[in-house]
């Protein structure tokens, strides 16, 4: 596929072991874009975006991570069902497989890095099977000039394979999908999934271990924006609570909507070039921003169109998890480099299926630390198979599935830096109100702008008996007042309408947070635990 244009990009990739030169190197987009038509692997759709299917897998696969258990992780992982130990010599010849197979593809390879701040810059490159696969890496991570790429030393490399399926009783992986991370060699090793997820994922989890244990660094599932007074503000959550949405605002700079690091100097900084969003039910309405930034040189997975070319964002056919990854630059308002600090306020999100959490309410440094430890949203019915109520789901520090150390290791980090930057933490349910789903609505999305824009300009006021109601099942302090949010809205047991219900259900999803704390309690001082719920269910 190299024309003469593309003539001068050469590299070669013997030192990984592969022999030929089949190698297209520094694509550009448009470039990638137009060979993933030409050999029938994505199809353009009306607004210029390329449109790709990702086959068997349409999201991350956990139970499928590994991490090589070495001299480097060993005494340092949080070892589990969450970080998977593999053996050094197994990840060797599976490497070794994988390299042979790569040895008869065509392959597309791109030299970038992590990291906005030039403090903590990781290179990375990432040798690809299939060219949309290059361009998402072209769109996710961040791009180096001419001249930086003309010393070009790859810290980290991602090999990308997904066309490889494993022989898991051979390879020691659970099934033929597999994404494994290898810190001494410093390899994040995928195959048998064309999920695109795993490869930002994959440095990401690398970030999660290289931040905090040698740089004294708290790396962030989390978006992050800055205000015109340069106050930043950080926003977590797990897929589907709006974190991406809610960050993404007219009136402040986007610094980065998904992974970040804070700093010892109290800056914040993007790991990432762009932006991975969910797209169900996507409307201009609601998201303009995300939705005008679908153009030429954005990836969209798993969609389906009409025959002009027309995405039908409510169509979940083929997953509820539809996707767009595109350069951050193609959102207007950002903030150039990727790099925020003064923290002023920090926002956990939720999508309360259960309909009992406050729309908003602030938390106390205990309750924070309690809040991000558990890391809980909760699943619908129809999300999955077998859901046919709401069930809460709990994933530590809002992103357990990437975090190699001790979910309190990072707790610990968020609380220092808490106290040291004073921040005010908010708990936000953008879940459902007036009941639990299949019986109450979804939060507004205007209602929770409202309250957040609020929060950011200090119209929500500071603590007082007057202004702020404790609750009296999760003991959090709700505001009986804010521009823009009717009265009821603000609290949940009134929109109810009967308190018998509401009661018996808050005290079910009490019990579901002191339940999933067990594991963690030995490891929290005291006031941490009385951050949580201390009302019962009988």
């Amino acid at each position: 596929m190299k024309d003469s244009a593309q003539a001068s990009k050469t590299i070669s990739l013997k030192s990984y072991g592969i022999q030929h030169d089949n190698i297209n190197y520094q694509l550009s987009p448009d470039e990638l874009h137009d060979i993933t038509i030409e050999k029938r692997m994505g199809k353009e759709v009306s607004s210029g975006a390329l449109a790709v299917n990702t086959g068997e897998f349409t999201g991350r696969s956990p139970m499928d991570r590994f991490i090589v258990k070495d001299a480097i992780t060993e005494d340092k992982v949080w070892w589990g069902n969450i970080n998977i130990p593999f053996d050094s010599e197994k990840f060797d010849r599976l490497y070794n497989k994988v390299i042979d197979y790569l040895n008869t593809k065509e392959l597309y390879v791109r030299d970038s890095y992590a990291c906005a701040d030039p403090d903590y810059k990781l290179n990375i490159r990432v040798i690809n099977e299939y060219p949309w696969s290059n361009m998402f890496a072209y769109n996710m991570f961040l791009r180096p000039t001419e001249d930086e790429l003309e010393h070009f030393e790859p810290e980290w490399t991602v090999v990308n394979a997904p066309g490889f399926k494993a022989d898991a009783a051979v390879d020691g992986t659970r099934q033929h999908n597999f994404a494994i991370l290898n810190f001494s060699r410093k390899i994040a090793l995928i195959g048998g999934t064309g999920y695109t997820g795993e490869i930002k994922k994959g440095i990401f989890s690398a970030l999660n271990f290289i931040l905090p244990v040698y740089k004294n660094t708290l790396p962030m599932h989390c978006s992050a924006n800055v205000g015109n007074d340069g106050d930043t503000a950080i926003f977590f959550g797990l897929s589907g609570t709006g974190k991406t949405t809610l960050s993404t605002d007219p009136n402040r700079k986007l610094i980065g909507d998904d992974e970040h690091g804070w700093t010892p100097d109290n800056t914040v900084f993007n790991f990432e070039g762009g932006c991975y969003a969910k797209v169900i039910d996507l409307c201009h309405e609601n998201e303009p921003e995300i939705y005008g930034a679908i153009k030429k040189g954005a990836i969209l997975e798993n969609v389906i169109m009409d025959g002009n070319g027309v995405v039908d964002f409510s169509d979940t056919s083929i997953t509820q998890n539809t996707r767009v990854s595109y350069p951050i630059d193609h959102i207007e308002n950002i903030q150039v480099p990727s790099i925020g600090k003064n923290v002023k306020n920090i926002f956990f999100l939720t999508a309360d299926a259960f309909g009992v959490l406050p729309p908003i309410s602030k938390l106390t440094p205990a309750q924070a630390a309690y809040h991000f430890i558990s890391g809980y949203t909760a699943k619908v019915a129809g999300t999955e198979a077998g859901v046919v109520e709401p069930q809460p789901s709990f994933s530590a520090c809002f992103g357990a599935p990437f975090m190699p150390l001790h979910p309190t290791k990072y707790a610990e980090m968020l609380s220092k830096k808490m106290i040291e930057s004073g921040v005010d933490v908010w708990l936000v349910n953008t879940g459902w109100t007036g009941g639990p789903y299949g019986v109450g609505t979804r939060m507004k999305l205007k209602y929770t702008r409202a309250m957040i824009s609020a929060a950011l300009s200090g119209e929500l006021g500071l603590y007082s008996y007057d202004k702020y109601h404790i609750h009296s099942v999760f003991g959090v302090a709700q505001p009986r007042e804010c521009p823009g949010v009717p009265k009821e809205v603000l609290s949940p047991r009134t929109t109810w309408n009967n308190d018998e219900a509401y009661y018996t259900t808050a005290f079910k999803l009490t019990n579901a947070f002191r339940e999933n704390f067990k594991k963690f309690e030995a490891y929290a001082s005291e006031e941490i635990r009385r951050g949580g719920p201390q009302r019962y269910a009988f």
